[in-house]
């Protein structure tokens, strides 16, 4: 018999993020995102950038996922990042403070240089919690 629902955790090397029984999970994998319903075949899989969006009853949810692994179980899926927020917990005015920046950085680094990865890198982390932070209505956060 299938499972009826999903238990999904949500854990960062600096916090545990969310833990919740849930409907459906679809999760950024590397190559893309990848949807989850209970009853899943296992696997694992390595995460990218992108908005983590899972469903339970009535709602649903949004989280940044910057890159980790995830495994799928058919009733658990369990999320490893490196980061993760709620989209609820995004500032708006600060993520789009570090946009500028990035893209300032972006636009002077030298494509050789470790400087325009990791500008490339917080560029796409702050575009991603915007796109998070839009789903939930936030003001602002729509470009």
């Amino acid at each position: 018999m299938l499972p009826e629902s999903i238990e999904l955790e949500v854990v960062t090397p600096q916090r545990h993020v969310l833990q919740e029984t849930v409907k459906s999970v679809e999760i950024p994998g590397k190559e893309g995102y990848l949807g989850i319903l209970p009853g899943h075949a296992p696997l694992i899989t390595e995460l990218g950038i992108g908005v983590l969006e899972y469903r339970n009853n009535t709602e649903t949810r949004y989280l940044t996922v910057i890159e980790g692994y995830a495994e799928v179980l058919p009733d658990r899926v369990i999320v490893l990042a490196e980061i993760s927020e709620r989209a609820e917990e995004i500032d708006v005015q600060r993520t789009r403070q570090a946009l500028d920046r990035a893209k300032a950085e972006v636009a002077k680094a030298d494509v050789r240089e470790p400087e325009w990865e990791r500008a490339t890198l917080a560029l796409q982390r702050a575009l991603v919690r915007l796109q998070a932070a839009a789903k939930t209505g936030a003001p602002g956060a729509h470009e």
